[in-house]
């Protein structure tokens, strides 16, 4: 493990000026916008996003300090390996399903949690601790735009992750979390494992959104991150439904009229290459589902035309 107790010496392996580290901590509010994204059912989400030269040197601190760190294995987001498909996958054919969400997750972190468990004291001089938590923390919260967000919010809940997930391991329970869900799935005792993640959350000053607590029978239609998981790991058919009505008006009318006719302003391009993505994200759990395949062929084809290849 590499100890940083000089400035010099950090700022030569981010490769990044030392006055630039400084002047960027000194003037975070003008190195940061907020952004509004729509989200599905109609609500906004904010986003705190960082100008270029902050998110440069956020990526390198990802990159070149966090990256390296030890991670819990039953954190399934923001890794490389990992996703919605990992994280589903534990939760096939249980009898019973807890599904948990951390109120105001990113909002919630404070500052001295990030200092003590991401720049720990043994690794970095206090100087150094202060100065790489200012570069990734804002107005007391972890911003969600910024590059080193994701990395800091798993190594700040490891200990979480092992005493949760130790705790479900040791009564037949599996336990996974991706970012601020967190799913518990068994035959019984799903109960406990809330009170007892409730009480460890609660230590860590978070809350629980109990209004997206949800206990579903394997009776129900259990989905996790978006995949149904009764039998196997799967794409919703109301999804797959939506992909294949998309396409059919986008193959029948061609992209601009179709886009007109919904009111989508956007570059049609911009549209397809999102559409492209959603295809290949249902690919990933349904690798040889023929309509989806057929569909991602033509987006392929239709963007090499509009690219001039």
């Amino acid at each position: 493990m590499i100890v940083y107790r000089e400035a010099p010496t950090l700022a030569r392996d981010l490769g990044v000026g030392l006055h630039t580290l400084y002047a960027l901590s000194n003037r975070l509010s003008a190195h940061y916008h907020t952004v509004e994204l729509t989200k599905p059912n109609g609500g906004v989400r904010r986003l705190t996003v960082p100008d270029e030269a902050l998110k440069g040197v956020q990526r390198s601190i990802a990159r070149n300090l966090l990256a390296c760190r030890e991670l819990s294995p039953y954190a399934t987001a923001y890794r490389y390996g990992a996703g919605t498909v990992r994280n589903a996958s534990a939760h096939v054919g249980k009898a019973r399903l807890l599904k948990m969400d951390i109120y105001h997750f990113f909002d919630s972190v404070n500052y001295s949690a990030v200092k003590d468990a991401v720049f720990p004291a043994e690794v970095f001089s206090e100087p150094l601790r202060i100065l790489l938590t200012m570069l990734c923390y804002y107005q007391d919260a972890l911003p969600q735009g910024a590059p080193t967000s994701p990395a800091v919010a798993n190594i700040l809940m490891r200990d979480f992750d092992e005493d949760v997930g130790g705790w479900c391991a040791r009564r037949g329970i599996a336990y996974t979390r991706y970012c601020d869900d967190l799913t518990f799935s068994g035959d019984a005792g799903l109960a406990g494992a809330y009170r007892y993640a409730e009480a460890r959350l609660r230590e860590k000053g978070f809350l629980v959104n109990r209004r997206k607590t949800l206990y579903l029978d394997a009776g129900r239609r259990q989905c996790v991150t978006g995949l149904v998981v009764n039998e196997k790991v799967d794409v919703p058919a109301e999804y797959r439904r939506a992909l294949r009505q998309e396409l059919y008006y986008c193959k029948k009318f061609g992209l601009e009229e179709h886009l007109r006719s919904v009111g989508w302003e956007g570059d049609p391009t911009a549209y397809a290459r999102r559409l492209l993505g959603r295809f290949s994200y249902a690919l990933q759990v349904r690798p040889e589902d023929r309509a989806l395949l057929e569909g991602k062929a033509w987006l392929v084809e239709e963007l090499n035309r509009r690219a001039g290849k």
